[in-house]
């Protein structure tokens, strides 16, 4: 109704619009990567946070690769305003595995794991670090 109004659109049906691109995806090689990129980009202009932006370097690793996607979360990292939380390394760690950067990702995912209070989370984290192969 407010696109219609020529108010463009707010978060939440940018949100929904992004679900909707993962939703109708046969398979993650086949989502439309580059679409919720742009969803992204629009929506941390509309409803800015760090969280927005960790989502968009998720989406650009997949649509670009993890090199650009690691220079977004590292602005995140610079920024501060996560700071204390799982989320940041976790994030990071991923990347840099895809990257190869294996002692690296092991670090992060490690410090990903001491930041979260969810035992399960910690699991999780700390078997990716025990799975990551020597550079």
């Amino acid at each position: 109704m407010a696109a219609a109004r020529g108010l463009g659109r707010g978060p939440y049906a940018l949100q929904a619009e992004i679900a909707q691109c993962h939703a109708v995806a046969p398979s993650v090689a086949e989502t439309d990567w580059g679409r919720i990129v742009l969803l992204y980009e629009i929506l941390g202009r509309v409803a800015p946070s760090p969280m927005v932006e960790l989502n968009r370097a998720a989406a650009v690793s997949m649509a670009v690769g993890p090199a650009e996607a690691l220079a977004i979360v590292d602005e995140v990292e610079r920024a501060g305003a996560l700071r204390g939380s799982h989320v940041v390394p976790s994030v990071r760690g991923e990347l840099l595995a895809r990257l190869g950067r294996a002692s690296e990702a092991r670090t992060e995912l490690l410090a990903a794991a001491e930041l979260t209070a969810n035992t399960v989370q910690q699991a999780v984290l700390r078997e990716k670090a025990a799975g990551l192969g020597a550079e």
